[in-house]
């Protein structure tokens, strides 16, 4: 059974959709990436679950239209590379029981916790967003409900975090349009010249849960008229690591 087309609105002041060849030193992809795009669909609604087999289903983005043309911008920031304690501890410090411990990141030369890096990100970014629900073989009976609850939750505004663009300190707003709404057309860019971009970090071809190890996928993007058609991760022009297909879904 094939669901219906959603699209979205994005839109944000910064984003970075990090190159990962150029890690070091951040520089973003001209625009979004499937996997970031699948993020903010995620954001609005998913079934995650800690059991794999309970997952009910994924979203697959389809296209991708560029409103504005890639503008980048010079930053310096502060990156913290140490983790959160965990979720335990950090209940002991909000119930009073234990005294906090901060990330001291600005402490230099004391064991310091920050590491200054050069970011090329974009600015003043906008996209249309199409995607569509892909139910696992389980919960293929539940695509309409799936379906009616973005529907009401995209309406609504409502979203389980606020999505971002390729970094959490770069926001992103959406609003839901209909797939034949007139709107602002995309821009005037055509190039094949983009070489692999990444497609995402997880194995799509079958569940997954909080300990799926990566599984990163690439593809080749052409953009014409500002638009990207997204193969589906089945695709052959999705280039994935061997077996990753190979699952039973």
């Amino acid at each position: 059974m094939v669901g219906n087309e959603f699209v979205l609105h994005v839109w944000g002041d910064f984003a970075c959709f990090t190159r990962p060849e150029l890690k070091v030193e951040r520089y973003s992809y001209p625009f979004i990436t499937p996997s970031a795009a699948r993020g903010v669909f995620d954001a609005i609604l998913c079934k995650p679950a800690r059991d794999p087999t309970e997952a009910q289903f994924r979203w697959q983005v389809t296209r991708i239209e560029v409103l504005s043309p890639p503008s980048y911008i010079a930053l310096r920031r502060n990156e913290v590379h140490q983790d959160l304690p965990a979720l335990r501890t950090i209940e002991r410090w909000m119930d009073g029981r234990d005294q906090p411990s901060p990330l001291l990141a600005d402490e230099m030369g004391k064991g310091c916790l920050r590491t200054q890096r050069q970011t090329m990100a974009l600015r003043d970014v906008r996209y249309r967003l199409h995607a569509r629900i892909i139910p696992w073989p389980r919960h293929a009976d539940r695509l309409h409900c799936f379906e009616a609850q973005f529907i009401r939750r995209a309406a609504a505004g409502k979203c389980f975090y606020q999505p971002y663009l390729g970094c959490r300190e770069f926001p992103g707003f959406f609003e839901p349009v209909a797939p034949d709404a007139p709107g602002p057309p995309p821009c005037s860019w055509d190039t094949d010249d983009l070489g692999l971009m990444l497609y995402d970090v997880f194995d799509l071809s079958g569940p997954g849960g909080p300990t799926a190890p990566p599984s990163v996928s690439l593809f080749r993007p052409v953009v014409r008229g500002g638009v990207v058609e997204v193969p589906p991760y089945e695709s052959p022009d999705v280039l994935k690591p061997r077996g990753a297909m190979a699952r039973d879904t």
